[in-house]
């Protein structure tokens, strides 16, 4: 049996499943099988109102990776809250630089907070090699500034990830764009003192401890045990007295 023939079987028990159990165990083999044709069948599972399935359908369509990236683009749901954060999801796992304007549009703008924050963690996943040389401080600039942005988020949740994509591109552009790492200490070192949430605040100082040098630690000598001390030798003069 080919992949082919095979996605087919699997695409058909997900068509076929008559309860929530059966629908979640069939696209779990389908994820499981990374089936490139099964694309369009996991993007659809994302929209099934049924958790389980829709994780199952991520962590495949995170499996095939780059090439569901054109299906989840085109697919996307733009009414489907639930499924759209679960696509974006997808595209965030994937890390492909072909969806950030998508999740930046998403990130900054969109309705639901489950979708800001799956796009916020997003464009901390990005492939920056992906990129030609020549646009990736540009691009790097861009998400840089979508960041800093999304760390006013309303919404706890949304600041937390995008804390966390700051961490990771804190450590993308040491090389790349040095001069603005300071943006992204000072951002950190503000929420830190001002942010409401326990939480933000609690993952924040873990970013800081990511991103900072390492501290110069002066180093000493071990000691010695008194059996490896060279003892100059004594001349010898004799027990008698004088």
């Amino acid at each position: 049996m080919n992949n082919s023939e095979l996605a087919q079987i699997l695409i058909r028990a997900v068509q076929e499943a008559d309860s929530s159990e059966r629908l979640v165990d069939a696209v779990q083999e389908l994820a499981a099988a990374s089936i490139e044709e099964s694309v369009p069948t996991l993007i659809a599972a994302l929209g099934y109102n049924n958790p389980g399935a829709a994780v199952a359908a991520v962590d495949g369509l995170i499996a095939i990776g780059e090439a569901a990236v054109p299906p989840l683009l085109e697919l996307i749901d733009d009414y489907n809250y639930g499924a759209r954060a679960w696509a974006i999801r997808a595209l965030a796992g994937i890390g492909d630089v072909r969806a950030l304007d998508t999740l930046l549009e998403a990130a900054k703008t969109d309705f639901s907070l489950s979708v800001r924050r799956a796009a916020a963690r997003g464009l901390g996943t990005l492939r920056w090699h992906q990129l030609p040389s020549e646009k990736l401080e540009s691009v790097q600039t861009q998400v840089l500034e979508a960041l800093l942005l999304i760390c006013q988020d309303p919404e706890w949740v949304v600041r937390y990830a995008a804390v966390t994509s700051l961490e990771t591109l804190a450590i993308a552009i040491a090389v790349t764009l040095p001069d603005q790492a300071s943006r992204i200490t000072n951002q950190l070192q503000q929420m830190l003192d001002t942010d409401a949430d326990l939480g933000v605040r609690t993952r924040v100082r873990f970013a800081q401890e990511k991103i900072q040098p390492p501290q110069h630690q002066e180093v000493f000598a071990p000691k010695k045990k008194l059996q490896d001390i060279e003892v100059p030798e004594v001349p010898y003069r004799g027990s008698g007295r004088r």
